[in-house]
């Protein structure tokens, strides 16, 4: 007999799981749906030609590919076989899972801006896919949840972004997290102070790995790709300076006084600080990190981070502003700037901090003893009663042993039994146990409500 199991890097949830998973979703969907952002969905598949060249060449090689249905393999000769992948591919795969949901996004609205109203604001939550090493914190399907806004330049929406990551946070009751700061064209002006101008696609890929690999092994890679002894030694003021986000400002000042675009990212970025203030954030959770990359090749703006402390767990959400990413599919100068919560990654965090609310752990309020056929009536009755005040509620279904359907009650965690005997009924009462502290006690039908309600 074949034991079932399921592919590397994917994952079974529960009915408890899903309960902890759908309160993150819900928390950032109502965050999503205040700042005035409409939800919007993709189809899992797109067309390769709209996925490759987007994500870099590393992102190109985490695609999942889908064999063409039917007969793959009649389009293709044997000497394709021989020529490689490259030549092969094209003839027997024309699909691939999604990788994120903002290049779908950009397809999305070069085939809609007739219809479009700019700018314009969405919300995405749905799986992606990657064809990447599984590890804590990293799996090959996953679900994100994006919200973008299209079709304006102004760094307003950056600061929306960092009041919208604080109100999720908060609404979790994450308390230590860090949301990083940077901006593209800072890091394409520190390529033009160290001499290495047309270099910051490398620059950026390499000190994207600092956090994994360390600083000796990014400049060794540095050097891999062609940079200088003398470029290396002119990074180490950015590597090594530390102070508070406007001290760094004012050293980045210094530092790029030769560099009109690495002042052009520093203007940007005071500007997002300017407007942030004016939301009286408690505490914004900022740092401004002059070594933050991320990977993505099409992100020319402000850059997003987000770490949980005290977690050994990767980002948990990230994010940027893209200034032409619709120009690829025929649609140019349509700037945006996006951000996407990692919720596989959030809900590892919120379970190791344990973090969840304990009304998560069940989805039913109240179960009803099954006493046989003579009170199932009646028990039906109430049932949809309390359901009718919106009280989650079932039925035992079997005529069972009284500790069997406590049991049930007991590992399901629900919190309240009723009782309905001949008794009960005689005299129009109802008996209510709370299966927390054990307290016991007959009600009419009116106080039985309140009481479950006043519960919660």
């Amino acid at each position: 007999m074949q034991k079932p199991s399921i592919p590397r890097g994917t994952r079974d949830f529960g009915p408890l799981q899903m309960a902890k998973r759908n309160y993150i979703f819900n928390t950032i969907r109502g965050v999503y749906e205040r700042y005035g952002f409409a939800q919007l969905e993709t189809p899992t598949m797109e067309n390769l030609s709209v996925l490759t060249g987007k994500y870099g060449d590393e992102g190109d090689q985490l695609l999942f590919k889908v064999l063409n249905s039917g007969d793959f393999l009649s389009k293709s000769k044997a000497e394709d076989f021989e020529s490689g992948s490259k030549t092969i591919l094209p003839k027997i795969a024309e699909k691939g899972l999604r990788y994120d949901l903002t290049v779908p996004f950009a397809r999305y609205v070069v085939m809609h801006r007739n219809d479009i109203t700019f700018p314009f604001k969405r919300y995405q939550i749905q799986p992606v896919w990657r064809a990447d090493r599984p590890q804590k914190g990293r799996y090959r399907e996953f679900y994100q949840c994006d919200a973008d806004v299209v079709g304006t330049d102004s760094l307003i929406c950056e600061s929306e972004i960092i009041a919208m990551i604080n109100e999720v946070f908060t609404a979790l009751r994450l308390p230590d997290f860090t949301i990083k700061l940077n901006n593209r064209k800072i890091l394409v002006g520190i390529t033009e102070v160290i001499g290495a101008e047309g270099k910051e696609g490398d620059f950026c890929m390499a000190i994207d790995k600092l956090d994994k690999i360390g600083l000796d092994k990014v400049n060794e890679e540095l050097i891999q790709k062609g940079f200088s002894a003398k470029s290396i030694e002119l990074l180490k003021p950015i590597f090594e300076f530390d102070g508070t986000i406007s001290e760094k400002l004012t050293f980045l000042k210094d530092y790029f006084s030769e560099s009109e675009t690495g002042l052009k990212g520093v203007a940007e970025t005071e500007e997002i600080l300017n407007y942030l203030s004016a939301y009286k954030l408690e505490n914004d959770h900022l740092e401004l990190d002059l070594t933050l990359a991320r990977g993505l090749s099409y992100y020319t703006g402000t850059i997003f981070e987000v770490k949980a402390n005290g977690v050994q767990i990767g980002s948990i959400t990230g994010g940027g502003r893209y200034d032409n990413l619709t120009g690829v599919f025929g649609l140019k100068d349509v700037s945006g700037v996006g951000i996407s919560f990692g919720v596989d990654r959030i809900y590892d965090v919120l379970e190791e901090l344990e973090l969840y609310p304990e009304s998560t752990a069940t989805q039913v309020q109240v179960m009803i003893v099954n006493f046989g056929q003579t009170m199932t009536t009646q028990g039906i009755q109430l049932m949809q009663s309390l359901r009718n005040e919106g009280i989650r509620t079932e039925i035992y279904p079997d005529e069972a042993k009284m500790k069997k359907q406590m049991s049930y009650a007991n590992n399901l965690n629900i919190p309240f039994v009723v009782m309905i005997g001949e008794d009960e009924i005689a005299a129009g009462n109802y008996t209510l146990k709370n299966m927390i502290d054990g307290e016991q006690a007959a009600y009419k039908i009116d106080d039985l409500i309140s009481k479950i309600k006043n519960s919660r």
